[in-house]
């Protein structure tokens, strides 16, 4: 039987495949743009080819949300296997004007739409989509799918060690991380997602790349609740060694009911540049 509710998201969500498969979410497409050369997330290239060509394309890559008319033809796959409805989560409306292009969908589609900003990025949204999916899949109504999301979004810490703060001013979008700007060839910069306000936060700078993944690591099992079941992702920027050996350390510190590492997509990694690492996740 088709889900009477059909789950939608964006290519920030860094969601694994076979998550994304046997939830039966719907992703639509952002754009990463190298001079005039586009490519569709997800599609027309990999995130591997992407940070590869970030360390020898001379053009900053630039990105693009999807239109209005990409979230229709979305809504419509989504309910074409007789869904009555759809819920849309994304990523948040302060990082970027995807959202927007969302709501303007709605007018021109015939079914309800129900649109929810997800605050974060990544697997900041990707944990509420599953959550809501997983709402779904153990019978859950809408009302249900939306508070399974908004308990995630409640709960979730995200860190990320960067190792270089260029490609997030050159994107436009640090909101208080800007202080670091003065002191950037100086420093490691932490950053941080505020759930609250859908924003980047600085955290603690630190005068090297260990320094920068170790507080990056202190900082998000601070504001965990640990005592209660975890659920985290590792994610990376091309930097899978750096990745494995937090995934192992977190494994063994706190064993994690849920615990996986995956490569950032190529939209964020536009904005967060070649070698960042984070923490994202959540407790029950």
């Amino acid at each position: 039987m088709p889900h009477k509710i059909t789950l939608v998201t964006d290519s920030t969500c860094d969601i694994p495949a076979d998550w994304l498969k046997k939830y039966e979410i719907t992703v639509v497409p952002m754009t990463v743009i190298f001079g005039d050369e586009p490519f569709l997330d997800g599609r027309d290239i990999t995130p591997v080819e992407f940070y590869e060509k970030l360390l020898t394309d001379p053009r900053h890559p630039t990105t693009s949300q999807p239109t209005p008319a990409d979230f229709v033809e979305a809504y419509k796959k989504a309910t074409s296997s007789g869904a009555d409805e759809v819920l849309a989560i994304l990523i948040s409306s302060q990082m970027s004007g995807t959202y927007a292009s969302a709501v303007q969908a709605v007018e021109m589609f015939d079914k309800p739409v129900h649109i929810v900003d997800s605050r974060s990025n990544s697997m900041g949204l990707g944990w509420q989509v599953i959550a809501a999916a997983r709402a779904r899949e153990n019978g859950g109504d809408l009302q249900a799918m939306l508070d399974a999301a908004e308990h995630v979004r409640g709960r979730a810490a995200y860190y990320i060690a960067l190792d270089t703060i260029e490609f997030l001013a050159k994107g436009g979008r640090i909101g208080g991380a800007v202080k670091f700007l003065d002191s950037v060839l100086k420093i490691k910069p932490l950053v941080f997602v505020n759930h609250e306000t859908g924003t980047v936060g600085p955290g603690i700078p630190s005068g090297s790349r260990a320094g920068a993944l170790k507080n990056m690591y202190k900082e998000f099992f601070k504001h965990v609740d640990t005592s209660r079941p975890l659920h985290i992702t590792v994610l990376h920027n091309h930097s899978e060694e750096d990745a494995q050996r937090i995934e192992e350390q977190v494994r063994k510190e706190f064993s994690p009911v849920e615990l996986f590492i995956t490569i950032v997509t190529p939209i964020l990694g536009a904005h967060t540049g070649p070698r960042a690492v984070a923490l994202c996740g959540y407790s029950e």
